[in-house]
C-alpha cells in the first residue's frame, strides 16, 4: 500500500513527535500531577507546529495505555491516591502529533526519581522495540516481527504482553488496519496474516509485563480512558434529518468533526463546548448534560470511547515506541529527533 500525503508531513510529525516526547520526560518528577505534564506536552505540540494527534497519555506502574485525565481530574477506577508522581513510579508518556494528517505516534518509560528499580525492564522494552523494527524490511511475515519483539523480551526475564498491538497508520487514521504483534503469535495466527509492506507507515509499541500472564484487561467503564472519536460512519445531518438527533446533539457531532476529524480527543478538550449553549449551568448539570449528548452520539455510532488499560495480573508495565515508514531499503524511523 502507498502511503497518502507527502512525506515530509510524515517525517516532520515524526520529528515534532519525538522532540515532545524528549522535553516532557523531564517533567515527569516526584510532586508532579499527570495533569501537568499531560497539558505541557500537548502546549509543547501546538508551540512546534503541530496538533495532537490523540491526547497525551499518562500510564503508571500496571496501567498500560490510554488514559489521559478528564476535566475534572478523575482518577481511573482503582486507583489508589492522588495522581501525583511518586519515587520509584514506573511512567508511560505517549505522544503523538498529526501535520495535515501525517502521524507520527511515540511513547517511553522512564522511573521516576531513577532509583534503579526499574532499569532491566526499561531496557527489555527499548530493546524489544528495537529488535523489531530491525527485522521490519519489505515482504518480511508479521510472525517474525513479534517473535523479535518478543524473544527480546523473555531473554531480559519478562513477558510480552499478547493482546496489545502496534498498528498501521494512515492520514487522519491512527489504528488503520494491520496490526503489529509483539510476541511469538506463530505462522498460522490468523490476526497477524500477511507481511510488512513497502511504502506503509507503522506504530511500533511492543509491551512488557513483569506479570505471569502477558494479557491486559479493560479499566471499568466503558470511557475510563477519558478519549473518544468520531468514527466518520455516520453523518450528523442525515441522523438530524432522520431525527435520531436533536439540534444540540447535531451542533456538538458538527463542532467535534471540524475540530478532530477522525482522530481521538479529550474529554477535557470537548467539554467547554457546553459552556456556550449553557452558559448558567452548574458543574454538576453541564456534566449531565455531556453524558447525556455523547450517549446519544455512541447509541447511533457517530461517537466511539474507549477504555483504559491495565496488566491483568498487576504486574509492571513498561513500552517504547517508534513510528516506522518501510522503504525498499528497509525501515526508516520517522521519529527521531
Amino acid at each position: 500500500m502507498e502511503v497518502e500525503g507527502e512525506v515530509k508531513h510524515w517525517r516532520d510529525a515524526g520529528h515534532v513527535a519525538r522532540r515532545a516526547l524528549e522535553a516532557i520526560k523531564d517533567e515527569i518528577q516526584v510532586g508532579k500531577t499527570w495533569h501537568q505534564v499531560i497539558e505541557s506536552a500537548e502546549r509543547y505540540i501546538h508551540r512546534h507546529g503541530g496538533k495532537p494527534a490523540f491526547p497525551s497519555t499518562i500510564s503508571v506502574n500496571e496501567i498500560a495505555a490510554h488514559y489521559t485525565t478528564d476535566h475534572a481530574l478523575t482518577p481511573p477506577e482503582g486507583w489508589e491516591g492522588d495522581m501525583v508522581f511518586q519515587k520509584g513510579d514506573l511512567v508511560k508518556l505517549d505522544i503523538g502529533v498529526h501535520i495535515h494528517g501525517c502521524i507520527g505516534d511515540n511513547a517511553l518509560t522512564v522511573e521516576v526519581g531513577n532509583g534503579g528499580e526499574h532499569t532491566d525492564q526499561i531496557r527489555a522494552s527499548k530493546e524489544a522495540r528495537d529488535c523489531a523494527i530491525e527485522v521490519m524490511h519489505p515482504g518480511t511475515p508479521w510472525h517474525k516481527v513479534g517473535a523479535a519483539a518478543g524473544q527480546s523480551a523473555i531473554d531480559a526475564g519478562f513477558n510480552p504482553i499478547r493482546n496489545l498491538c502496534g498498528h498501521q497508520l494512515e492520514p487522519w487514521i491512527l489504528h488503520a488496519g494491520v496490526s503489529v504483534p509483539s510476541y511469538r503469535c506463530g505462522a498460522e495466527n490468523s490476526a497477524f496474516k500477511g507481511v510488512v509492506e513497502e511504502g506503509s507507515i507503522y506504530a511500533v509499541e511492543p509491551f512488557c509485563t513483569t506479570g505471569e500472564q502477558g494479557l491486559i484487561e479493560n479499566i471499568p467503564p466503558r470511557n475510563s480512558s477519558n478519549i473518544y472519536r468520531v468514527t466518520g460512519d455516520v453523518q450528523w445531518r442525515k441522523a438530524l434529518q432522520k431525527k435520531k438527533l436533536k439540534p444540540l446533539g447535531a451542533q456538538l457531532a458538527r463542532n467535534l468533526e471540524e475540530r478532530y476529524g477522525t482522530l481521538p480527543f479529550a474529554e477535557r478538550w470537548a467539554f467547554p463546548l457546553l459552556e456556550k449553549p449553557f452558559p448558567e449551568a452548574d458543574e454538576m448539570s453541564r456534566k449531565s448534560k455531556w453524558n447525556a449528548l455523547v450517549k446519544k452520539l455512541i447509541q447511533i455510532r457517530y461517537l466511539e470511547t474507549y477504555h483504559g488499560l491495565r496488566c491483568a495480573d498487576g504486574g509492571m508495565i513498561g513500552q517504547f515506541e517508534h513510528t516506522v515508514m518501510i522503504t525498499p531499503g528497509g525501515p526508516e524511523v520517522l521519529t527521531v529527533e
